[in-house]
C-alpha cells in the first residue's frame, strides 16, 4: 500500500484544486488562508466544480465526501516541518504580506520539499537552470528578498496550466475550473523528492470518481517531467494571451487577446518559444500554437492579473518583466512584448499613485 501524504498549501483559492485531486487520491491537504476563509472552509469543506467531456453542465467535487482529509489554518498556525510536500499557490505579491512572510521563511528553513504552482516561478527555481544570470532577474518580482532563505536543490515548479475561478455569486470555498488541464511539474534534482510527485501522480491517475450515475474519469492530472523547462511552456501562453489582455484603458478577455489578431499573436507565442529554447528548452516541451489558441476560445473573461490591475493592484506576478528580462540577456527583443510590457507597467504606476 503506498504512503499517503500530508501536504501543506500556501493558498486557498487556485490551491483548493490541487487540494482536492489529493484529497481524491486519499491523501490530505492544509491550506494556508485569510481567517474567513479557512473558517468556511473548516465548517463546509471546498468545492470545486469541472467540465468534464461527454457530459452537460459541471461535476461538482465535495472534500467533505472524499477519503482524503482537508483543514485550513492562518499562517501563524502551521509548522512546515509537519508535512510532506509544500506547495506554493499564492500569487507572487503575497508572499511579502505579514504573517505569510515569516511563513515562507519557515518553508524555506524546514528541509520538506516546495513545489510552487505560481505563475512566476520562484527565484530559487530559475536559479536551476543552467547560464541565467538570476540576479538580473530580482527587479521582477515584488519583493525578492522573500526568496533569499531557499536552497534551489528543495524547489521546483508546476505549470498551473488548468484555468479556475471562483465565482462571485458564490462563497469563497467554491471553485469552478474553466479550463481542465494538466498540472505539469520538473522534477526535484533529489530521487527521494520526486518520488513523492511520481506517487502523487499516479495516484490522481487512478481516481474515478461517482457524481451518481456511475463512476468516471476527470481531467486535470499531475504530470512529473525529468525537464526542469517543461513548466516554462506556460510563459508563451501568458505572454500571448493573459497580460494581452491588458490594454490602455481597460482590460478584454484572453479569448479577444489571442483571436482578434492571430497571426501577432502566433508571433509572439513562436518568440517566447525562441526564448525559452535559447535557455536550453527542448522543442519538445513546448505546446503548439494551435492547441492552446483552440484552447483559449473557451476563455471568455481577463485574466487574473488583468483583473487585478483593473481593481487597483499596485502589485501583479510579473512573468512578463521576468521574459523580457531574460530575452534581453540572451539578445532577443520583440516590440509586441515591449508594448504589453509597457502598458502593464503604465497600469501598475497608476495604481500606485492612486493608493499612495
Amino acid at each position: 500500500m503506498s504512503k499517503k501524504y500530508n501536504t501543506l498549501i500556501l493558498g486557498a483559492s487556485y490551491g483548493s484544486l490541487l487540494a482536492i485531486k489529493m484529497l481524491m487520491a486519499g491523501h490530505s491537504a492544509k491550506m494556508v488562508c485569510l481567517p474567513d476563509e479557512a473558517t468556511l472552509i473548516n465548517k463546509d469543506g471546498q468545492r470545486v466544480r469541472m467540465p468534464v467531456r461527454g457530459r452537460d453542465g459541471l461535476v461538482e467535487i465535495d472534500s467533505r465526501d472524499l477519503p482524503g482529509s482537508l483543514s485550513a489554518a492562518g499562517p501563524e498556525a502551521v509548522d512546515p516541518k509537519d508535512y510532506d510536500l509544500i506547495a506554493l499557490a499564492m500569487q507572487e505579491p503575497q508572499y511579502r504580506s505579514p504573517g505569510v512572510r515569516e511563513l515562507l521563511n519557515k518553508v524555506a528553513l524546514s528541509g520538506v520539499p516546495c513545489m510552487s504552482i505560481m505563475n512566476m516561478p520562484p527565484l530559487p527555481y530559475m536559479a536551476r537552470i543552467p547560464g541565467l544570470d538570476t540576479d538580473s532577474l530580482r527587479r521582477c518580482y515584488t519583493d525578492p528578498s522573500v526568496w533569499d532563505g531557499f536552497d534551489p536543490k528543495m524547489i521546483t515548479l508546476c505549470s498551473p496550466d488548468p484555468q479556475a475561478f471562483r465565482p462571485p455569486e458564490e462563497p469563497t470555498n467554491v471553485l469552478q475550473v474553466s479550463l481542465p488541464t494538466n498540472f505539469k511539474a520538473a522534477r526535484f534534482e533529489s530521487d527521494a523528492h520526486t518520488a513523492i510527485l511520481r506517487q502523487l501522480q499516479a495516484d490522481i491517475e487512478a481516481i474515478r470518481f461517482d457524481p451518481g450515475d456511475g463512476a468516471i474519469e476527470l481531467p486535470v492530472k499531475l504530470k512529473v517531467y525529468d525537464s526542469v523547462f517543461v513548466p516554462l511552456a506556460k510563459w508563451s501562453m501568458l505572454l500571448t494571451g493573459n497580460y494581452r489582455c491588458v490594454q490602455e484603458n481597460d482590460m478584454r478577455a484572453i479569448r479577444d487577446a489571442v483571436h482578434s489578431d492571430l497571426e501577432k499573436s502566433r508571433a509572439v507565442y513562436d518568440w517566447v518559444t525562441s526564448v525559452v529554447h535559447a535557455m536550453g528548452a527542448d522543442v519538445a516541451d513546448q505546446v503548439p500554437f494551435e492547441k492552446y489558441a483552440k484552447a483559449a476560445n473557451g476563455l471568455a473573461k481577463p485574466s487574473s492579473a488583468a483583473r487585478a490591475l483593473a481593481a487597483g493592484a499596485p502589485n501583479i506576478e510579473r512573468a512578463d518583466c521576468l521574459v523580457r528580462t531574460i530575452a534581453l540577456q540572451k539578445g532577443m527583443s520583440l516590440e509586441t512584448v515591449d508594448e504589453t510590457v509597457g502598458l502593464v507597467e503604465t497600469w501598475l504606476e497608476r495604481n500606485r499613485t492612486k493608493a499612495a
